[in-house]
């Protein structure tokens, strides 16, 4: 089955160079120049992998990115100029799979899009699974969080991190490890991300249950602590 790229950037150039890599690898490419457009595209076009720009008319990446993320869990790679910390940060909060930095090599962006197509096949096969505990139930099949046994809204990141903690109890993560697992590239510096992510899901899970705890680990990281049999 080819596989669908969808190309995001108001440069023309960039747009034809990125379809011919693309095209003589095997993908299917559709290529759009801005941000509005790019909404639509990616629902008609089904596509399995977005690369998108950041400066785009009309909506911008990060936009384009939260709008996506509210449907589709399909990969983002976000392309941006001379890559600063906070663009990094805010990019895995709402939900970028990798990054790249203009100016960029095409096959170095080749090799990105095959490892987080990878990855995302990976993660698809780990969702086929189902974490239960006491007052406690989590599905990323349908990506459904159930507590008390009542469904609570829950992002797609919370929910895969919640998962991914619930599934290894008492293996303490530190914030670069998760932002590995979870998120799916290597990006260390400011892990600020996760805290915040740990910040809401504490909100939803806060004192449901007696038998299970989100803990912080000083100075090291989380972990998903059963209780009585704390390693």
């Amino acid at each position: 089955m080819t596989e669908k790229i969808l190309v995001v950037d108001d440069d023309v150039n960039i747009c034809e160079l990125l379809r011919m890599y693309l095209e003589k690898e095997g993908f299917s490419v559709k290529t759009v120049n801005d941000g509005a457009e790019a909404i639509e595209a990616f629902k008609e076009f089904e596509a399995d992998l977005m690369i998108l720009d950041i400066m785009l008319p009309k909506l911008d990446g990060w936009q384009v990115c939260r709008e996506i993320r509210k449907f589709s869990e399909n990969p983002i790679i976000m392309i941006t100029a001379k890559g600063e910390t906070f663009d990094k940060v805010l990019g895995l909060e709402l939900g970028a799979d990798d990054y790249i930095v203009k100016p960029f090599d095409a096959k170095e962006v080749i090799a990105r899009i095959k490892a987080v197509l990878r990855r995302s096949a990976g993660h698809l096969e780990r969702a086929k699974k189902e974490v239960h505990y006491d007052k406690l139930s989590i599905n990323l099949t349908n990506y459904e969080l159930k507590v008390n046994g009542k469904v609570v809204d829950t992002p797609p990141k919370e929910m895969e991190l919640i998962f991914h903690l619930a599934s290894n109890p008492n293996r303490v993560y530190t914030r670069n490890v998760l932002l590995d697992e979870v998120w799916g590239f290597d990006f260390y510096g400011d892990s600020r991300t996760v805290d915040v992510h740990i910040k809401r899901l504490r909100e939803k899970l806060e004192g449901v249950s007696d038998q299970w705890e989100l803990k912080t680990v000083w100075g090291v990281g989380y972990k998903f602590e059963l209780k009585g049999q704390e390693e």
